[in-house]
């Protein structure tokens, strides 16, 4: 069974499996007992527990319509699946070499975290859990004390929201 529960501290939503005695909040840390939580679904199908769970967070942001055009995650999963190319063959296809690609991206990251702090990814989600009620704003000048620059801050926030990682709201940013 899956549950999209709600947080009384922080109003995250999130979904949990099955029925633990306590469950903390990936947000905040709050921890409850299962039965005291804010239960608004309960299903067997994890697909209609996230589905549910992105509708509460698309109204929450004011895209309820839009997200009512949306197909339904089992449907875009089987979408994706099959006109997906993974990142070495898209390299291969466009005339690199995805081996070396690689090395290369790792000495750089390895380059970067010994020598001046976290890489770009991090800086930004460190600042996301480091801000209290970060903006973008906000978020872009804490990562450009790292090296950061603000296209960069301002696209990894969106892949993030898309990926479900954060939210938006009054233009205030979350972790989930």
């Amino acid at each position: 069974m899956y549950h999209v529960v709600g947080c009384s501290e922080c109003s995250a939503l999130r979904i949990v499996e099955g029925r633990p005695e306590r469950s903390s909040c990936t947000r905040c840390g709050a921890s409850k007992q299962f039965s005291k939580l804010k239960r608004f679904v309960s299903t067997e199908d994890v697909d209609h527990a996230r589905e549910v769970r992105a509708s509460m967070l698309a109204n929450r942001q004011g895209e309820g319509e839009a997200f009512a055009n949306v197909d339904s995650f089992a449907d875009m999963e089987a979408d994706v699946a099959e006109g997906v190319v993974d990142d070495d063959e898209f390299l291969e296809r466009s005339g690199v070499d995805a081996t070396a690609a690689q090395e290369a991206a790792d000495r750089a990251d390895t380059g970067r975290a010994s020598s001046s702090g976290p890489n770009k990814r991090e800086a930004v989600l460190e600042a996301l859990g480091a801000l209290d009620e970060p903006t973008l704003d906000d978020v872009a000048a804490y990562a450009s004390e790292h090296g950061v620059e603000r296209e960069y801050v301002e696209r990894a926030l969106e892949k993030l929201e898309r990926a479900g990682e954060v939210s938006r709201s009054g233009g205030t940013y979350r972790q989930l």
